[in-house]
């Protein structure tokens, strides 16, 4: 029987969390013993002491994930025997599935249901699906003359590095962990310092799987402390990275600075969702719309963020949508009814806050939404808010809020609405709704943007890899083009 409230309430009265961090296969404090307080959006209650690592913690963990990677005793493995063991790790966290949902729900905010039914799964199978592939993906070998042998072949590189975000804790963390490892990596994971505790339990279900102590690492901590000497080391092969525009470019910095590692960015997005006059259901379209910036309280990289509207149907489209957001309403994230759940935390309520303000100073018209709600629980909630007559030049159009805060643009021609899509530094997702398939190609083809969904909002799956173009980064997460990040290529070219 499904849990209500209350049970998730009894549920962590006997939850064990652990805020230490996790090096060599066990768990330590901070080299200097620095912590933080991590307290939960939900309702302010205190969950852990997490240990604030440093400079002197990155040396010692990449210490020993570069031992453990020379050694060979996961770099080593026949890839078959790490697809078993990845295998197994997935296998774990779903037998601890509701821990990890309780965990990741109190430390960000987002409601139980989710966690339990999208986040949770999503990393298993991140996991399960990659390792599924690494036995089976090939090499080469090049067409040279009859008295030449050519090899094309690829190699781990050695010890990686993420620094993740808070929005999706697990699973932006396991689009990275899992093919880094399946290819025989070692790896350290940088949680961010507001979403720590589900990176921290899953270092121990890795170790019980079967990964060898030392391969698998996890630094809780800031950015500015041990992410920058991650970032600076100059024994850290490759950093992976999704967060924020500004602090993958100083990543990159580092990178410059240090050893060229290599840095795989996913950054910010800015994303258009574009609804034509012919679209084949507007009402789903409007619903789509709705779900596409209130899900995840609108802390979504790809939130569909910018909604632009054909004209000829905007009077018709309008009163839809807003009827569509009233099936997101702020609640309590521990209640498995609630939509949306709480801000992560009181310094991101304040800045989406503040662009709902900067909104109406420009002159867009709030028209849904937008004010702080539930303060009475110690939460931190807001309603959704929808901004009409919003010019693509404004603030609320072209940086990223990361919050449930919708522009509503309007547009005349499919070539306008490409020039508005376009105008955005980012280049992360877009959406596109015609039941015009010429229409739909040439637009999609036209739109400079990693993803771009058809007559639907956030698609695809493991197969199809994630990331942006223009300042969105370069990174691609899913799909088998993500053991591109994590692999060295090698040509041996053999005398016979």
């Amino acid at each position: 029987m499904a849990k209500n409230r209350n049970d998730w309430e009894q549920s962590f009265q006997s939850l064990q969390i652990e805020g230490r961090a996790f090096i060599d296969g066990q768990y330590c404090a901070a080299a200097d013993g620095a912590t933080f307080d991590c307290t939960s959006p939900v309702d302010g209650r205190f969950l852990a002491k997490v240990a604030s690592t440093d400079a002197a913690d990155a040396e010692l963990a990449v210490q020993v994930a570069r031992r453990t990677f020379e050694s060979g005793v996961w770099s080593g493995l026949a890839p078959a025997e790490r697809k078993r063991i990845l295998i197994a790790f997935a296998d774990l966290i779903l037998v601890h599935k509701e821990e990890l949902a309780l965990l990741e729900t109190l430390d960000m905010g987002k409601p139980i249901s989710d966690s339990l039914s999208i986040d949770v799964p999503a990393t298993a199978n991140a996991i399960r699906w990659t390792a599924e592939a690494i036995d089976k993906v090939y090499d080469e070998v090049a067409a040279t003359p009859q008295d030449q042998l050519g090899l094309v072949t690829r190699e781990a590189v050695g010890v990686v590095a993420a620094i993740v975000p808070w929005n999706f804790p697990m699973i932006m963390a396991s689009w990275k962990f899992a093919p880094a490892l399946a290819v025989g990596n070692s790896f350290i994971l940088k949680p961010s310092e507001k979403s720590p505790l589900t990176a921290i339990r899953m270092a121990q279900l890795a170790l019980e799987a079967g990964i060898p102590k030392g391969v698998f690492n996890v630094l809780p901590g800031y950015g500015h402390t041990v992410g920058k000497a991650l970032a600076l080391h100059a024994d850290v092969d490759v950093l992976a990275f999704t967060g924020s525009t500004a602090i993958a470019k100083q990543l990159m910095v580092y990178a410059g600075q240090s050893n060229m590692k290599r840095v795989w960015a996913e950054a910010g997005g800015k994303s258009a969702n574009v609804v034509f006059a012919d679209a084949p259901d507007l009402k789903a379209a409007a619903e789509a719309a709705a779900g596409a910036i209130a899900f995840n309280q609108g802390e979504v990289c790809t939130a569909g963020s910018r909604l632009l509207i054909e004209r000829s149907v905007k009077d018709q489209f309008m009163p839809m949508l807003v009827e569509a957001l009233k099936a997101w309403k702020p609640g309590h994230a521990l209640d498995p009814a609630t939509t949306v759940g709480a801000v992560v935390d009181a310094r991101q309520l304040e800045n989406v806050l503040r662009y709902v303000q900067i909104g109406q100073d420009q002159g867009a018209a709030l028209i849904a939404g937008g004010s702080r709600t539930l303060e009475e629980t110690g939460g931190l909630y807001i309603e959704p808010a929808i901004f009409d007559g919003v010019n693509n030049a404004m603030t609320i159009a072209q940086e990223e809020i990361f919050g449930p805060v919708l522009s509503v643009i309007t547009f005349d021609t499919a070539e306008e609405a490409l020039k508005i899509a376009n105008d955005s530094i980012f280049g992360l997702a877009a959406g596109v709704w015609t039941r015009d398939l010429s229409k739909a190609h040439t637009f999609a083809r036209g739109l400079r943007a990693g993803s771009v969904w058809v007559n639907q909002y956030d698609g695809g799956d493991m197969t199809a890899p994630f990331g942006g173009f223009k300042q969105s980064g370069n990174g691609r997460d899913k799909s088998l083009h993500a053991f591109d990040k994590y692999t060295e290529l090698k040509a041996t070219w053999i005398k016979l």
